[in-house]
């Protein structure tokens, strides 16, 4: 995660099946709707930045696309707390038209200020 001062923590991605943690939602991805909703508050959710300069989506047939960020991106993720543990989940939005091909999801891009 992108921290205030421009420093880089890090966090445990999400939820693998393997690790059958029942302290939190399986996957990776928080979609903005489920969030609006409330789904995520046993979670006490707290937005967070994530720095990256690409990320990747597989399309239906499983071929990796790399979409490189411009560096006053960053990626909107979800902090979730449950008995001090912490987990970041990438907040995603419907895909843009152009890369609506690739997949149904995609994540929420923000520009920083600076």
């Amino acid at each position: 995660m992108r921290l205030r001062s421009g420093d880089v923590t890090w966090v445990t991605w999400g939820n693998r099946k393997q690790e059958a943690n029942s302290n939190f939602p399986n996957g990776g991805w928080a979609r903005l709707n489920s969030i609006y909703a409330g789904k995520w508050k046993p979670w006490h959710p707290r937005p967070v930045l994530i720095a990256a300069d690409q990320f990747m989506e597989k399309d239906q047939d499983a071929q990796s696309h790399w979409i490189p960020l411009d560096q006053r991106m960053v990626i909107q993720g979800l902090l979730a707390e449950r008995k001090k543990e912490q987990r970041v989940y990438v907040v995603t939005i419907d895909t843009p038209p152009e890369y609506a091909w690739i997949h149904d999801r995609w994540p929420r891009l923000l520009r920083l200020k600076q």
